[in-house]
């Protein structure tokens, strides 16, 4: 990584005392190793938004997803009729993760194999080269209602950065969950964005924008906040 992104880093990590963790540093790689053993509170390495519909409105709050293009009638007929696919698949939750919830997967696969995992080991080039490299932020989409398997390629996912710019994903994956059932299909969808280099920082309220496979003007924004996880 270039200097100066190893500098912001340094910034935003010494003026949040909760945000996600672009790059871990022994302080944080203690406490989730930690977490993971036991031996201190739970540490929150992950946010996920239930995108789910209970009663005419999101689980996961009223204003969880907003329309970031098209009619107010994306929105509305989401809410009114969640099952019904025949617009379109829909994201049924958002979770979004870095290096610091990767630790924590690699630190609970030590404990449950009998061993202990040192802060040393935990930052050490074999375990640091299994996780996210530095700065970049992973979000999960799952989504429900695809009518191939194919068609998952055709979603689009931006970060909406500074001056309203679109921040592309510098890659996109999926995982191996998806399946089919009465003709349609669901699954995980997996983007991996670099906000710090857009200028977007550790602890910020960022809007992650979604269109689906389907052929409408529907766009939708989804607000994450980076302050709630490490």
């Amino acid at each position: 990584m270039h200097k100066p992104i190893l500098l912001t880093v340094t910034l935003l990590l010494s003026t949040s005392a909760l945000a996600w963790v672009p790059q871990l540093e022994q302080t944080t790689a203690r406490n989730v190793i930690d977490s993971a053993y036991g031996r201190r509170d739970p540490v929150n390495t992950f946010l996920t938004l239930d995108l789910g519909v209970r009663e005419g409105q999101f689980v996961a709050g009223k204003e969880a997803v907003k329309v970031f293009d098209g009619e107010a009638s994306c929105v509305a007929d989401w809410l009114a009729a969640p099952q019904d696919f025949s617009k379109g698949s829909r994201p049924v939750a958002v979770t979004a993760s870095g290096q610091a919830d990767q630790l924590a997967f690699q630190a609970t696969e030590a404990r449950d194999r009998f061993r202990n995992l040192s802060v040393t080991d935990a930052l050490g080039a074999e375990l640091a080269g299994a996780r996210l490299p530095d700065g970049q932020l992973r979000v999960d989409v799952s989504v429900r209602g695809l009518p191939t398997e194919k068609a998952r390629g055709a979603y689009l996912a931006r970060l909406k950065g500074l001056e309203g710019k679109l921040i592309s994903p510098v890659r996109s994956s999926y995982v191996n969950d998806f399946k089919e059932e009465a003709g349609k299909w669901s699954g995980t969808l997996v983007f991996y964005f670099e906000p710090l280099k857009a200028g977007l920082g550790a602890s910020d309220k960022i809007e992650l924008l979604l269109r689906t496979e389907a052929d409408t003007n529907c766009a939708y924004s989804v607000t994450l906040d980076l302050a709630s996880f490490q």
